[in-house]
C-alpha cells in the first residue's frame, strides 16, 4: 500500500515532558505501520491557556505511514490514553498531546474528530518553527502559502482565535500605497464592515502640509480623537470582521515626524490614555511599495494639500513603518507589495483564517465560499 508523508505535532507539560515525547514516538514506531523520520528541535513554550499550568515542550516529527489519516488519529488517541492523558477540556494540561498537522496534501474536515490541515497550525510559532526545520517549502493545502511564509507572519508569537472581541483587520502602509483601495475591495469581497480614516475631514491638514507647523498638534489631536472613536470596542461589533484602512499605532509615527519637541511631549501624554481604549487588531495587512511609486499615486489622485509631499518624507515614513513591524508582536502581520495586493481573493482567504468572525452572506459565508473561488 502506498505510503503518505505526514507531520505530527507533539507536546507535553506534565511529568517527564521529554520522556513522554520520546515514549510517544517509540510507541508510534512499534506499531510497524509508521516510520519515524526527522524530528525538529524540542522547544519550551508557555501555555496558550490563561489558566496557570506548566510550560510545554513541543516538537514536530515527519513520518511515513500506510495508515489513513483517520486510522492515524485513532492511534494517537490510544497512545495518549496509554501515557496518561485524561481529556478534561481544550486547554487542560496533559502528559502528551499528538496532533496531525498535515497528511500529504489531503484536506479533511470532519470536526470534532479530525480536521486536516490542523485548524490553527498557522497561528502557532512553535508548530511552524518545527515544520520550517523539517521542510520550509511545505505548502498549506488550503491557504496556499509555505510554512516559512506563515511563520514569518507571527513574529515568533503564538496566537488563538477569539470570537469575543471585534475582529479588526488593519491595513497599514505609507501614504499613497493603496490602503483605502484595498480596504474597500476586501470589505466588499468579504461582506464585512469598513472603517476609513477621517483624512479629508481634518480641517487642519491643508495648512499643516502648507507649512504651518503651529497647527501640527491640532491636526494630530483631531486624528487621535476621531480614530479613537472609530476603533472603540463600543463602535465595533464583537465577533464581527471589520476592515480599517489604517492601524491606530501609526499615530506616533506621524506625531514624531510632524511635531516639534514641545508639541510631541504634550501629545504623548494625551495619546497614552486613548491608546489603551481602542480595539486591538487581530490581523494587520502591511502594504509596501517604493516611495517613488507612492509619490506618483499621490500626484495622480491630485489632492491639492498633498502636492507638497516630497519623496524624502515618504522614505522616512517607510523606515518608520519598517521599524514598527520589525518589533510588532500584537497580532499576525501579512506583508504584501502593492502588486500582490491586487489578488483580493487570495488576501480574503488569508483574512478568513486569521479571524474568528462570521462574514455576511454577501461575502461568501466564510472559508468554503472563498476557497471555491480559487
Amino acid at each position: 500500500m502506498a505510503e503518505t508523508t505526514a507531520y505530527i505535532g507533539l507536546g507535553s507539560n506534565l511529568g517527564e515532558r521529554k520522556g513522554n515525547i520520546d515514549k510517544a514516538l517509540k510507541m508510534l514506531a512499534e506499531t510497524g505501520k509508521i516510520v519515524i523520520g526527522p524530528l525538529s528541535d524540542v522547544i519550551e513554550t508557555p501555555p496558550l491557556a490563561s489558566t496557570e499550568q506548566p510550560d510545554y515542550l513541543n516538537a514536530v516529527a515527519e513520518v511515513r505511514t500506510s495508515l489513513t489519516a483517520q486510522e492515524l488519529r485513532r492511534m494517537f488517541s490510544e497512545i495518549e490514553a496509554a501515557l496518561g492523558r485524561v481529556r478534561h477540556g481544550k486547554w487542560w494540561p496533559r502528559p502528551i498531546d499528538l496532533d496531525l498537522l498535515l497528511f500529504g496534501d489531503e484536506v479533511i474536515n470532519t470536526p470534532p474528530e479530525l480536521t486536516v490541515p490542523h485548524s490553527q497550525m498557522h497561528l502557532r510559532s512553535f508548530v511552524l518553527a518545527g515544520l520550517c526545520q523539517l521542510n520550509p517549502n511545505l505548502v498549506h493545502p488550503l491557504m496556499n502559502e509555505t510554512v516559512s511564509e506563515l511563520a514569518g507572519r507571527l513574529g515568533g508569537q503564538d496566537f488563538a482565535l477569539n470570537s469575543d472581541v471585534p475582529q479588526l483587520v488593519g491595513i497599514a502602509g505609507n501614504i499613497g500605497v493603496g490602503k483605502t483601495t484595498l480596504a474597500r475591495k476586501l470589505a466588499a469581497r468579504l461582506g464585512c464592515g469598513l472603517v476609513l480614516e477621517p483624512y479629508d475631514t481634518n480641517p487642519f491638514m491643508p495648512d499643516v502640509y502648507a507649512g504651518k507647523k503651529e497647527l501640527a498638534l491640532d491636526s494630530q489631536l483631531y486624528f487621535l480623537t476621531r480614530r479613537a472613536e472609530q476603533l472603540s470596542p463600543d463602535a465595533l461589533a464583537e465577533g464581527q470582521v471589520c476592515i480599517s484602512d489604517y492601524v491606530f499605532h501609526k499615530e506616533m509615527i506621524y506625531a514624531r515626524r510632524l511635531l516639534d519637541a514641545e508639541q510631541l511631549a504634550l501629545y504623548e501624554r494625551i495619546y497614552s490614555p486613548f491608546a489603551t481604549k481602542v480595539a486591538a487588531p487581530v490581523l494587520v495587512v502591511y502594504m509596501r511599495d517604493p516611495a517613488a511609486n507612492c509619490l506618483e499615486r499621490i500626484h495622480n489622485r491630485n489632492r491639492p494639500y498633498e502636492q507638497q509631499i516630497e519623496v524624502t518624507f515618504l522614505q522616512g515614513l517607510d523606515e518608520d513603518y519598517e521599524r514598527l513591524f520589525e518589533h510588532w508582536r500584537a497580532c499576525p502581520v501579512i506583508r504584501v507589495s502593492t502588486s500582490q495586493a491586487s489578488d483580493v481573493d487570495h488576501l480574503a482567504l488569508q483574512i478568513d483564517y486569521y479571524t474568528a468572525g462570521q462574514f455576511a452572506a454577501a461575502g461568501g459565508a466564510g472559508r468554503a465560499a472563498i476557497s471555491s473561488s480559487k
